[in-house]
This record gives structure tokens, sequence and C-alpha cells, in this order.
């Protein structure tokens, strides 16, 4: 049930994947889709902080050396993201499942004390902080980092894409998906694994061998989506 298995996901973080999936017996091939550009860090927006909110360990990594509070509570999206804010010396991490609306909801229902601030990428801006502020909490926003798009899958993953044995695309997020999806590889002897259905829908329309989505959003039922695919594409 070996397959090449095409991961889009931003580095560092598609090097852990590219273990697992050697570990699982896979080949994996680096492509990631998107870039980390970290534009900064202002130590001010820390003031009067009480949590931070991370959903992407892209986040976590974005403040690191900018003197923050070991104090402070760190709230991670799933188990990746806590895992690094653990690593980055977080004492304090609250780990969710691997949803940003579930990890919202966490947060509402635990009701902290203190102000809180979600680190992420420009883009994520608005939707988080204002389920916090709807539910009365002092939510705010910082983006030290944004993500641009690859012009293309790699030469690697174009060629596994053309080859004569099925190959699997791994979609860790919707913006990965939509880089891939602007590009216009030929998909048509791929299988589409992804960590959620938001992850998949910018690919959902396009001609593929089918998809698979993670019952959770994190990556071990990602890796069981992955195994699942592997099973009907190899019978």
């Amino acid at each position: 049930m070996s397959l090449p298995v095409i991961v889009t996901r931003t580095l560092p973080g598609a090097r852990d994947t590219a273990d697992t999936l050697t570990r699982l017996g896979h080949k994996p091939l680096l492509s990631p889709m998107l870039a980390i550009v970290e534009t900064g860090f202002a130590p001010h927006s820390l003031d009067g902080i009480g949590h931070l909110i991370f959903t992407s360990a892209n986040g976590v990594r974005a403040v690191r050396g900018a003197d923050v509070p070991a104090a402070l509570t760190a709230w991670c999206v799933g188990p990746s993201t806590a895992d690094a804010a653990r690593a980055a010396g977080f004492a304090k991490v609250v780990e969710g499942e691997g949803n940003a609306d579930d990890l919202a909801n966490l947060v509402l229902s635990s009701h902290p004390a203190g102000p809180l601030l979600h680190v992420a990428n420009e883009a994520a801006a608005g939707e988080l902080v204002a389920a916090l502020k709807s539910g009365g909490l002092d939510a705010r926003f910082s983006a030290p980092y944004r993500t641009d798009a690859a012009a293309s899958l790699s030469p690697e993953a174009l060629a596994a894409l053309a080859g004569p044995r099925p190959a699997v695309l791994l979609l860790h997020s919707a913006k990965a998906a939509s880089a891939v999806a602007a590009s216009r590889p030929n998909l048509a002897k791929a299988g589409l694994v992804a960590i959620s259905a938001a992850a998949l829908a910018p690919l959902r329309s396009g001609a593929s061998l089918g998809h698979w989505i993670a019952a959770r959003p994190n990556e071990d039922s990602l890796m069981d989506a992955l195994q699942q695919a592997a099973a009907a594409l190899c019978p």
C-alpha cells in the first residue's frame, strides 16, 4: 500500500509529516505550496495580555525571541501546535482538537480572565477574535507573519502525478489547496487526502481518483485518512 505522497504543508512542519509518512512506508515528496514570511512581532502587543491563542505552530515560532512571559497561557488549536508551545517554553498550555471554531468555543466556555491575543497570519484576522468578542471577552489580533503561495508544485510532485501509479496529494489547509488549484496541475491520477472539508474545498470539483477527509482536523486523523486512501488506491 506504499504510495508517493505529495506534502503541500509549509516548512518546517512538512518535514515532520514526511517523517511520519516514511514510518508508514510511503514515499513523501515535499512540495510546500505556502511559504512563511515573518514580518516581525511587536513586543508592545503583549502589554496587559494574559493569554495567547495559536491556531498554527507557525504562530508559536513567530513570537520566539520576543521575551514572552512563561506565565501566559497558550491556547492551541491542536496537538501539533500544543507541542510547539511546550517546546517553546510555555508552562500553561491548553490543547484543542484541531479546529479553530472548537478552540474558540473552548476559550468561551472557560471564560479566562484578562485580555487574549490571537497570533496568526494576516489572512486569519477577524473571525476567531470576533467570536471571542461576541462572547464578552477582550480579544485582540497580531499578524507577525504572512503566507505567500508557491507558483507550482515541485518538479518531483508533478512527475509523480504524471507517472503510471496513483499518487496522493496531502492537504493541510484551504489556502494551500487554493494555491494548488491556481497552478492547475493534472490531478487525474491523484487521490486527495485533506485534514478537513474546508481544506479540500478548493479542489473538490476537479477530476481525481477520489477524496478522503480526516475524521478530526489533526495529523493523526489525517494519517488514518491517508491509510484509507492507500487501501482504496492500491488494493
